[in-house]
């Protein structure tokens, strides 16, 4: 920790992690973004990097579990006939899965009600747990997610999930935007165009902290381990 003008900054990534003010926010890992069954793995996206990511990924959430951190479970969501798309969002839709989609419509996905808005298996929410619902990249446009953070005392999100230059790099930026300090899991994070994830990453770097999930997790030894939550009676929205 350093001060800068009167102020406590944090430097070190075992004051920058603690549980005790820290949540593990989660985005987007759903079926139609991330399991070969899903709407992109059925168009052909490569989903190869979502294969080494996931399994880091899930071990950061059971130790985050362990340790007594936050979880928050971000869920993208699109309403049926498109009541939450914008004409601007629809042109952002296509030109974003411009390859994807193979000059057809813009893509539908993550639609409540259908498989694909699902959770995969290994990131179902678990009683405690909040889950977010967002209708655009950033968690925080438009949701709860802030109130829900300051409600917790929350001081540092660690964030994992996809992709890594759209969802993931827009609600890392909102969050330090917040006033949040921002660790990125390093090795949790991945996308479908590995070109656009270094990119995005060396943006990052030079933003935010980062930090692999087995250097999290170790900070996040049995030593940080607070109070478990009690059961929320429901999601957050």
């Amino acid at each position: 920790m350093i001060t800068v003008d009167g102020k406590a900054v944090y430097t070190e990534l075992v004051e920058l992690v603690a549980a005790t003010h820290t949540a593990l926010l989660l985005v987007d890992m759903q079926r139609d973004f991330i399991d070969p069954d899903g709407l992109f793995g059925e168009l052909g996206v490569d989903l190869t990097m979502y294969e080494r990511s996931r399994p880091r990924l899930a071990t950061l959430l059971a130790e985050a579990r362990r340790a007594g951190a936050l979880v928050i479970h971000v869920q993208n969501t699109a309403l049926p006939d498109r009541m939450s798309d914008s004409p601007a969002q629809i042109r952002f839709n296509l030109r974003m899965h411009e390859n994807a989609r193979r000059e057809g419509p813009p893509l539908r996905y993550t639609v409540p009600g259908t498989i694909g808005y699902e959770f995969v298996d290994e990131f179902q929410p678990i009683a405690g747990e909040l889950v977010v619902n967002k209708y655009r990249s950033s968690a925080f446009w438009g949701t709860n997610m802030e109130m829900l953070l300051r409600s917790n005392g929350v001081e540092t999100v660690v964030i994992g999930g996809c992709t890594t230059e759209g969802c993931v790099e827009s609600t890392a930026r909102d969050a330090m935007f917040n006033d949040h300090y921002v660790v990125i899991a390093s090795d949790c994070v991945a996308s479908d165009d590995p070109a656009q994830h270094d990119a995005s990453m060396l943006l990052m770097r030079h933003r935010f902290d980062m930090a692999t999930a087995a250097e999290i997790t170790e900070v996040w030894g049995p030593s940080s381990a607070r109070e478990v939550r009690p059961v929320a009676e429901e999601n957050s929205e």
